[in-house]
């Protein structure tokens, strides 16, 4: 029998009433069997209308993988769109972090800054205050941290090998953010202005798709979990 640690997150986590759980399961149970095994004791999960991605040890894999004694189990819904990460050791891969501090801005352009780049491009997402016609009163962000940081590293150094840039830095705020506030920002660096651009838009877009941060948007009246903008998990290759 293999001892499994599984996590469950934002929706997952409120439906099944716990973040964490430890269960055996036969050598050789992949982790599509395991979902469904999940489905069966706790019947709300079945009410995620979207697709529910999985991760191993902090790495999406697919459903047929097979776990092993020991592994950590995650069931990571939809995404939405003070912990720091060593900076890497390619050249344009700046400091990554996620934190409950408010995000400053300044500091990621400090960190990009080169003589060599003639371009500073910066993407601040901050909180609005509607949204489908709903008065948002705040956000709260949750995410899933050693795997959000692996995964904001590989879009980073990911930016890096698409475009001709100097620097990337990002920074996600997770917590209660409030209206006007920044929730996540990304400053790049290029020798030129459309790289700087184009490095940044498809960084904060790649971000949105396999980052696992969830963010739960409170509104007069109520409060609703938000999906990604795709609503699907990411297409894993082989």
């Amino acid at each position: 029998m293999n001892r499994l640690t599984i996590k469950l997150f934002a929706t997952l986590r409120e439906r099944a009433r716990a973040a964490e759980l430890n269960r055996e399961f036969p050598e050789g149970t992949t982790v599509g069997e395991i979902w469904s095994r999940l489905l069966s004791e706790f019947p709300a999960l079945g009410g995620h209308h979207d697709g529910v991605a999985f991760a191993v040890n902090q790495e999406y894999v697919k459903e047929d993988f097979r776990p092993r004694n020991e592994d950590e189990v995650a069931f990571i819904p939809p995404v939405s769109g003070g912990v720091g990460v060593p900076e890497s050791n390619l050249r344009w891969v700046g400091p990554i972090s996620i934190g409950h501090e408010p995000v400053d801005i300044e500091a990621l352009e400090r960190a990009v800054a080169d003589p060599s780049a003639g371009a500073t491009v910066t993407f601040a997402g901050t909180t609005r205050n509607g949204n489908a016609g709903r008065q948002v009163l705040r956000l709260e962000y949750e995410a899933y941290e050693p795997m959000a940081l692996n995964e904001m590293r590989k879009l980073a150094r990911e930016a890096g090998e698409r475009f001709k840039i100097v620097r990337i830095a990002i920074r996600h705020r997770i917590g209660f953010v409030d209206i006007g506030e920044t929730s996540v920002a990304i400053a790049v660096s290029a020798a030129h202005r459309a790289e700087a651009f184009d490095a940044c838009r498809f960084a904060i877009d790649r971000l949105k798709e396999i980052v696992p941060v969830w963010k739960k948007e409170y509104f007069e009246g109520g409060e609703v979990w938000i999906g990604c903008q795709t609503s699907h998990p990411p297409e894993l290759h082989s």
